[in-house]
C-alpha cells in the first residue's frame, strides 16, 4: 500500500514509472464547506524508477506536448458554475479551470504566492490591504481585467438578499475601493490577518462586471450554468447529471495550457470509474473509494495518486436536543468509537486519525493535544453520570453518496451498542441532507469539513461559533460563549504565535467539549493514466491543469 507524507502532489513526467509526492484546506462534497469526503514537510517520497522516455510518441520524458481533449471521471456532479453560489467540492474543481483568485496558495507549502490576478499585495496597516492587479489580463468575454472587476465581485458576494454560502469568507471586509485601475484596497472592520488566505479560495475567483450586470439584467447568460472567468479554460457546455466541458483559452495572459480541453464525466460508481481508467476511457478516477485501491493499483497503465488532505470527516451532534446537550453524553460517546479501528477498516490506512478539527496542515494546529481516546469503560461510566446508565436510542443520519460514510455509520452502530446505546441508521437523499441538518433536524450525522484555507479560522470560526448555526457550517448549533470569545480575538490577532497559542487554546475546549467526534482526516485519491504528466492534485482536493500533458488520448464517450 502507497502512503505518501504530506501534501499537494504531482504526476510528473515519467508516471508510468515513478510518483512525486512534494511537500506542503466536504466537506469533499461541500469544499471548506460542509460535505463530501471528500503534515509535516519533507517527509520521505516513495519514488520509482525513470527510464527517461515517455510511452506515447517515443519523445524524451519531460517534453511537453501540445493538444489533447483530458477526460476526468468524478464522483460527484457540480451544483453551481457561479463562484458564490455553493461551496460544494466538485463545483470548486470545476471552476478553478476557468475562475482565478487574487492570490494563490503553493500546493507544497500551502503558503500564499502572488501566482495569481495580483502582481503584488501589501498591507498598510492593521486592517487595511492593497493589491496591484496584473495589466493585460482578460476575461473570457473579451473585457479587461481591472479593479472594477474586484469590487464588483465583493460586492456581489456580501449581497444580502443574495446569501451566497461563500459570504461567511468575507463577511469581515468593511469596504472595497479602486484606487486606480490596477490598484484594490481592502479595508476590514477589524485586523483581519487570514484574509489573504481567504482571497486564494475558489469562492474568491474575480468575476467579469459586465457578465454580472449582463446576468443581473437578465440578458442571455447565467452565471449558475455557465462561467466567464480569466483563467486557462473557458467554459464551454455542461450537460447536467451526464458531463461539463472547459476547452483551451487561446488568450490566457499566462503560458497557454497543453491541453485542448477538459470534461468532467459525472460518474457516481467507483467500480465503473475505475473500469473507464483500465480501458483508457479516462484519464483520471476521482475519489478511489480505499476498498478499491488495490484494483487500482493492479492496473498496467495507471497509478494511485494518494496523500494527505486538508479534508476531516466527522460525526455532529445535535447539541441543542437532549441527551447531546449533555457534554458527557458526548464524551461518552465519542469515547466508544475507536477511530484507529475506522481508519485501518474502513480507510484501509489511506488517512490519519482525527482527535481534534484541524490536522498538521493547518496553521494553529496544537500539537501537544490532549484526546478523548478510545475507552468504552469510561464511556459508560459517564453514560451513567449524564443519568443513561441504560443507555438511549438515537438516528444517525448518512448519505450514499459515500460508500465510506455508510460503513462508518455501521460501524458507530456497532461500537456504541457496548455501552447500551441503540442507533438506528437512517439514509438521507443528499440535498434534504444539506437543508435538514441545516434546520438541525437531526440528532447524529455524518458530514467533512475541508479547511481549504489551511488556517484554523476557516476550520473553526464556521464550524464552533454561534453566529454560523446551520449552513454557514456549525450544524451541531454547539454554543458556548467563551470559544466564542476566543474565535473572535484569534481572527483579530495579527501575531503569528499569538494566533497560534489562542488556537491551541480553542482546540482544547473542542476537545474536551465534544460537539463532535472528529473521525478522520481522510487522504486525497485518485487513480491517473500513466500518459498523464505534470497533474498537481492539491491537498485541497482540485487539481491543477495549467501545466497538465498527455501522451495518449482517452477513447472517452460511453458517459
Amino acid at each position: 500500500m502507497k502512503r505518501y507524507k504530506r501534501s499537494g502532489y504531482l504526476v510528473g513526467a515519467a508516471l508510468a514509472t515513478s510518483l512525486v509526492l512534494t511537500a506542503c484546506t466536504d466537506d469533499s462534497d461541500v469544499d471548506g464547506g460542509d460535505a463530501g469526503d471528500n503534515g509535516d514537510t519533507g517527509e520521505d517520497v516513495e519514488d520509482g524508477e525513470d527510464d527517461g522516455e515517455d510511452e506515447g510518441d517515443g519523445e524524451t520524458a519531460g517534453e511537453p506536448q501540445e493538444g489533447g481533449d483530458f477526460m476526468i471521471s468524478m464522483a460527484g456532479e457540480p451544483q453551481s458554475m457561479d463562484p458564490h453560489g455553493s461551496n460544494d467540492n466538485p463545483s470548486a474543481k470545476a471552476r478553478t479551470l476557468m475562475y482565478e483568485t487574487l492570490v494563490t496558495q503553493d500546493p507544497e507549502t500551502l503558503e500564499i504566492e502572488t501566482e495569481g490576478l495580483a502582481e503584488s499585495y501589501e498591507q498598510t496597516d492593521d486592517d487595511t490591504f492593497v493589491f496591484e492587479l496584473r495589466e493585460g489580463v482578460n476575461f473570457h468575454n473579451g473585457e479587461e481585467l481591472t479593479a472594477d472587476d474586484v469590487v464588483a465581485t465583493f460586492e456581489r458576494v456580501l449581497e444580502e438578499e443574495r446569501a451566497s454560502e461563500a459570504a461567511f469568507l468575507f463577511e469581515m471586509i468593511d469596504n472595497i475601493e479602486a484606487v486606480d485601475e490596477y490598484t484594490v484596497e481592502f479595508t476590514t472592520e477589524f485586523p483581519f490577518a487570514p484574509l489573504p488566505a481567504h482571497l486564494a479560495h475558489n469562492a474568491a475567483g474575480i468575476m467579469s462586471e459586465a457578465a454580472i450586470e449582463e446576468e443581473e439584467e437578465g440578458e442571455d447568460l447565467n452565471l449558475d450554468t455557465e462561467g466567464v472567468g480569466t483563467g486557462p479554460f473557458v467554459f464551454e457546455e455542461w450537460n447536467q447529471g451526464s458531463s461539463l466541458t472547459f476547452h483551451k483559452n487561446e488568450d490566457y495572459w499566462g503560458d497557454n495550457a497543453y491541453l485542448d480541453s477538459v470534461t468532467f464525466e459525472i460518474i457516481d460508481e467507483n467500480l465503473t470509474r475505475i473500469g473507464r481508467l483500465e480501458n483508457n476511457e479516462t484519464h483520471v478516477a476521482d475519489d478511489v473509494e480505499p476498498a478499491l485501491v488495490d484494483q487500482v493499483e493492479a492496473l498496467e497503465d495507471a497509478t494511485l495518486m494518494s496523500g494527505p488532505s486538508l479534508s476531516m470527516t466527522y460525526v455532529s451532534f445535535n447539541t441543542q436536543e437532549e441527551p447531546f446537550d449533555d457534554p458527557l453524553v458526548r464524551q461518552a460517546i465519542t469515547m466508544a468509537v475507536d477511530n484507529e479501528v475506522l481508519v485501518e477498516g474502513i480507510y484501509e490506512g489511506y488517512g490519519e486519525p482525527a482527535y481534534g478539527p484541524i490536522n498538521d496542515l493547518v496553521f494553529g494546529y496544537n500539537e501537544d493535544l490532549d484526546e478523548l481516546g478510545y475507552d468504552p469503560e469510561e464511556a459508560q461510566e459517564l453514560l451513567a453520570e449524564a443519568g443513561y446508565e441504560d443507555g438511549f436510542e438515537t438516528t444517525l443520519w448518512t448519505n450514499n453518496e459515500s460508500p465510506m460514510r455508510e460503513q462508518t455509520a455501521e460501524l458507530i452502530q456497532d461500537q456504541l451498542a457496548d455501552i447500551g446505546v441503540d442507533v438506528s441508521i437512517q439514509n438521507v437523499e443528499w440535498g434534504a441532507y444539506l437543508d435538514q441538518t441545516a434546520e438541525g433536524e437531526h440528532e447524529m450525522f455524518i458530514l467533512g469539513w475541508n479547511t481549504v484555507t489551511a488556517d484554523a479560522d476557516y476550520g473553526m470560526y464556521s464550524l464552533f461559533h454561534s453566529d454560523n448555526h446551520g449552513a454557514p457550517g456549525n450544524r451541531s448549533f454547539y454554543e458556548n460563549e467563551e470559544v466564542d470569545e476566543l474565535l473572535e480575538e484569534a481572527r483579530q490577532e495579527d501575531d503569528e504565535e499569538a494566533r497560534e497559542e489562542l488556537y491551541g487554546e480553542i482546540q482544547e475546549i473542542l476537545v474536551e467539549e465534544a460537539p463532535m467526534i472528529y473521525t478522520v482526516f481522510d487522504d486525497v485519491r485518485a487513480g491517473v493514466s500513466d500518459s498523464v504528466q505534470n497533474l498537481i492534485h492539491h491537498p485541497n482536493d482540485t487539481y491543477d491543469l495549467s501545466e497538465t500533458y498527455i501522451t495518449e488520448e482517452a477513447e472517452g464517450g460511453g458517459y
